[in-house]
């Protein structure tokens, strides 16, 4: 390991801080989808605890990574678990769309999705980038 989880944990919040500003609404728009909205639909709605589970061990593959590699491009491997829950979110679409038409909840479960996927891709790109050489920590300055 080359840091330890509790240096791993800070030191990825530290990249997530010193990312590009083009990213930042990027990264506020995934957090927002899959980390806070979810908390509004727990009541009524298993997806959105699918969601929220599913990026807590997200959360926690960060920091696994970071421990290992830095915050480098390997970090886009640990949006893999969203791979089966975008699978059950996509199944869960038609379902809603007659339950619960033009409403919040059907939004957010289409945005959550869209968001997700163009992140699966992004994160795609940069682990082909790191098997290709790629392997420097993205952002500087994080020591």
């Amino acid at each position: 390991m080359k840091y330890s989880l509790a240096h791993a944990f800070i030191r990825y919040h530290r990249g997530l801080g010193k990312m590009p500003r083009r990213w930042k609404p990027w990264l506020m728009s995934l957090l927002m989808s899959n980390m806070i909205v979810p908390l509004f639909f727990l009541a009524n709605h298993q997806e959105a605890w699918v969601v929220l589970g599913t990026a807590l061990v997200t959360g926690a593959t960060f920091i696994a990574l970071t421990a290992y590699r830095g915050f480098s491009r390997l970090l886009g491997f640990g949006h893999l678990p969203w791979i089966p829950m975008l699978v059950y979110l996509i199944g869960r679409v038609p379902e809603a769309q007659q339950q619960f038409p033009g409403t919040w909840f059907l939004f957010w479960l289409q945005a959550v999705i869209v968001l997700d996927i163009g992140s699966i891709v992004l994160d795609a790109a940069n682990v082909v980038r790191y098997f290709r050489g790629e392997q420097d920590e993205m952002v500087k300055g994080l020591s």
